[in-house]
């Protein structure tokens, strides 16, 4: 007999108790008809993995499904490793289950103690572990470390070689958040490498050991741990080599690493850490579901309570949260594809980087579970659409879907009639002059003002700053200053000063004769406006005329408001080396910071003002509605070219890597429609050059070779050779990189023959040249930069204005 509880929004199938104690809970082999399930359906797998194998995707993967009771699925596919030598996969092989840990180690866990009344889901996390209240952290709660919601960022650096576990939960009480907490989802390991912590300072067991003996061992679970003996390792599916290079290997010798774990950050903390870390099998990992359809319970043994159960996958995140999570469950987010298509929401799950999968279907008492080795040998394999497509078959091949089920679908989801709250609306962001202005210019009242822009100064509306501060009432406009490219026009040269046509005010021009604005320009001006737009990159020009302008601004005694704009490649991401500091005199580098530095005009306002000592009397005009993930185009403001060479977003995503190289002797296709989309010379063999990019399989982008002749600059009216690059995930993009791997083949494929000193400048980092020339990986001088990376981070965060 089989009965339904619903409890909360989930449905939990709850089967008869066995009586016999201590008996192995191992998941049962298909020994009747697949009752329920059109096995013909079913039977569809097999041809999804074996052509996913075909292609390279994985080399093998274990497949168990679950319904009602009984296995009705399960295959061994592929091999279980490919190098050294060929071992074919088989049913009970060991995976390295990556953050299949955090759901089946540590949330189960951290859950026991909250029932145990040790700890609550809104006790902060600095009163268990007391350093991490530093840096405004204070108020973040083991909730939100469950949920993602914390504002941690993805992970802690491994540039610096630290080890421990000890050490690995200092570097995270040191972490700056990146948001607020509750503010949005952040996929963190860090969230929980701190909850793996909280585990063992509250029971006084590791992780490892608490797992154990309060959950594996009850259950049966046998080839389920951390830190899995030698004995084991012919049946422990091999994932990738060990290098050097942000996936540093401590076994000596080792060519492959196998039972040792594959995330860098637990190898470092020793092989336990409560985001990655665990080892099982398809039985055990079945045996573990069976546990929690069954409402917390196998047979005689019991691990959670049912409203536990219901408590963890539920939604747990805000509401209006695009991103729905339970807690340490994935219900419905951008990580949950391998829910596939059908499986409806209320159903939960989660993956593993390696190539590992679960998802659990409570309403019709079915799982599947997917595991792969999918990193094995080199890294390269993906099974996201092979996971889904698992997943989808299955559903599919139900056909006893319960009616509650199916009326969950009619309606709308296990979260309500309505489902989750949508997102918000974008498109809704005002830059700073338009707070200004509707707030009838208040802090300029009485003011006469000096006003630095350009053509991309301009209100939603598209009107522009200049106009608009000259027919303000009771604002004063004096003069107008003018940064590189000019004031209404976009010039690429030197910019005279001059008076502009449609006020008649003076134009003193920053970008020309002299980089600062005089005593004489500055004379009978109380309040300096900055209007400028940024593109995200250390070495675009505005942000020095605009410390410049500071700096002479705060000799003189004028106050100097900054009207903010969006960092058109958003304020999340930071790459790249910070520039030495023989570099700092060059008008392209005024402050240390790495190449995409991902503030806002403001925000870089408020740190020269700070970090250099400036003393200006600075106010920033805030956006509102912008956020830190946004790019230029979610914001709704029109795109007006920031400069002549800077005409769309693509141009602006690869600007900070092409940038970084542009003043070698290569073109980077000013002169020609795209530049800053395609890179190439008279002496380049394009077709060479786009075979060893892409065989680097960089993530976010492809190349293909092209011709084109630049009508100015680089190479004007010669025909260069090269590549065009294709951005095909701008997220995923990281552009400086990208500048790295052109400049590292140019410079294996040429030689001497490539001038890569010349990009000392912009790349700004005599470390990195020096290792392109000794042809070092790109990917572990990538891994270098993690470093300043970090201590970028931790310098900013005090001055940042928005999440």
């Amino acid at each position: 007999m089989r009965i339904w509880l619903s409890i909360g929004v989930c449905w939990l199938a709850i089967g008869p108790v066995a009586t016999a104690p201590g008996a192995r809970a191992a998941a049962p082999q298909t020994a009747e008809a697949n009752a329920g399930v059109d096995p013909a359906r079913l039977a569809g797998i097999d041809a999804l993995v074996e052509d996913a194998i075909a292609h390279k995707e994985l080399p093998g993967a274990v497949v168990l499904v679950w319904h009602d009771g009984r296995v009705v699925y399960r295959k061994a596919f592929g091999h279980r490793a490919l190098e050294p030598a060929e071992e074919p996969m088989t049913e009970d092989t060991i995976f390295d289950l990556a953050s299949l840990t955090k759901v089946v180690a540590t949330t189960p866990s951290v859950m026991m103690l909250v029932e145990e009344g040790k700890i609550r889901l809104n006790d902060r996390v600095a009163t268990f572990i007391p350093e991490f209240a530093k840096h405004g952290k204070g108020d973040i709660t083991i909730r939100q470390l469950l949920t993602h919601e914390s504002g941690l960022r993805p992970d802690l650096d491994l540039a610096d070689p630290w080890t421990g576990a000890d050490t690995a939960i200092q570097l995270a009480a040191d972490e700056v958040p990146i948001a607020a907490p509750d503010e949005r989802f952040i996929y963190s390991d860090i969230n929980f490498e701190l909850l793996g912590e909280i585990v063992r300072r509250v029971s006084g067991m590791r992780l490892d050991e608490f797992a154990r003996r309060r959950i594996f061992e009850p259950l049966g679970m046998r080839d389920t741990m951390f830190l899995p003996p030698a004995a084991l390792r012919p049946r422990i599916a091999p994932t990738e080599r060990c290098t050097p290079f942000g996936w540093p290997c401590e076994v000596p010798g080792a060519e492959m690493l196998r039972g040792v774990v594959h995330d860098p950050t637990a190898r470092r903390m020793g092989g336990v850490a409560g985001h990655a870390g665990l080892f099982s099998t398809a039985a055990d990992l079945a045996t573990y579901c069976r546990m929690l359809v069954g409402g917390g319970a196998l047979e005689s043994v019991r691990i959670l309570s049912a409203l536990t159960v219901a408590k963890m996958t539920s939604p747990a995140t805000p509401a209006g949260e695009r991103n729905v999570r339970g807690l340490g469950w994935d219900l419905d987010s951008a990580y949950s594809s391998n829910r596939g298509e059908l499986f409806p929401i209320g159903s939960f799950g989660h993956t593993g980087f390696t190539g590992t999968s679960i998802w659990i279907d409570p309403a019709t008492g079915t799982f599947v579970v997917f595991l792969s080795n999918r990193v094995h040998p080199d890294g390269k394999g993906d099974v996201t659409p092979l996971r889904a497509r698992v997943a989808t078959v299955v559903a599919s091949a139900l056909t006893d879907v319960p009616a509650a089920v199916r009326a969950m679908r009619l309606t709308g989801s296990a979260f309500g009639p309505a489902g989750p709250a949508p997102a918000a609306p974008g498109g809704d962001v005002l830059a700073g002059i338009d707070v200004l202005r509707a707030d009838g210019f208040a802090p300029l009242r009485g003011r006469r003002v000096g006003l630095l822009t350009n053509h991309s100064g301009r209100a939603r509306d598209g009107r522009s700053t200049i106009d608009l501060l000259h027919e303000a009432k009771d604002v004063t406009l004096v003069a107008l200053f003018s940064p590189e490219h000019g004031i209404r026009d976009q010039v690429d040269a030197p910019v005279p000063s001059g008076r502009d046509e449609q006020t008649g005010l003076p134009i003193y021009s920053l970008y020309g004769q002299g980089q600062r604005p005089t005593p004489e320009m500055l004379k009978g001006i109380d309040t300096l406006v900055v209007d400028l737009q940024d593109v995200g990159a250390r070495f675009y020009t505005y942000k020095t005329t605009m410390a410049y302008a500071m700096e002479a601004a705060a000799r003189q005694g004028v106050k100097v408001v900054v009207l903010d704009r969006p960092n058109p490649i958003g304020g999340f991401r930071i790459e790249g080396p910070i520039v030495d500091a023989d570099q700092l005199d060059d008008f392209v580098n005024y402050f240390p910071m790495p190449i995409r530095h991902g503030l806002t005009m403001g925000e870089m306002a408020r740190l020269f003002n700070g970090e250099n000592k400036i003393g200006a009397d600075l106010t920033v005009v805030p956006m509102r509605g912008w956020q830190r993930d946004l790019w230029y185009d979610q914001t709704g403001l029109a795109w007006v070219n920031p400069s002549p060479n800077m005409r769309n977003m693509n141009e602006a995503a690869l600007y900070p890597g092409l940038g970084a190289i542009e003043w070698t002797n290569l073109s980077v296709g000013r002169g020609t429609d795209t530049p800053f989309e395609q890179v190439g010379a008279p002496w380049i063999d394009g077709v060479a050059l786009a075979g060893a990019l892409n065989a680097r399989h960089l993530a976010g982008v492809r190349f293909y070779p092209v011709w084109f002749t630049p009508a100015s600059s680089t190479y004007a009216g010669e025909r260069c050779h090269g590549v065009f690059i294709l951005v095909t995930d701008r997220d995923a993009l990281r552009p400086a990189r990208v500048g790295l791997e052109i400049a590292s083949a140019l410079a294996r494929l040429y030689g001497a023959h490539y001038e890569l000193d010349k990009a000392l400048s912009q790349l700004g980092s005599r470390e990195t040249i020096a290792r392109i020339r000794a042809g070092d990986d790109p990917a572990a001088i990538a891994a270098g930069w993690a470093a300043d990376e970090a201590r970028w981070r931790s310098r900013i965060g005090k001055y940042l204005l928005y999440r």
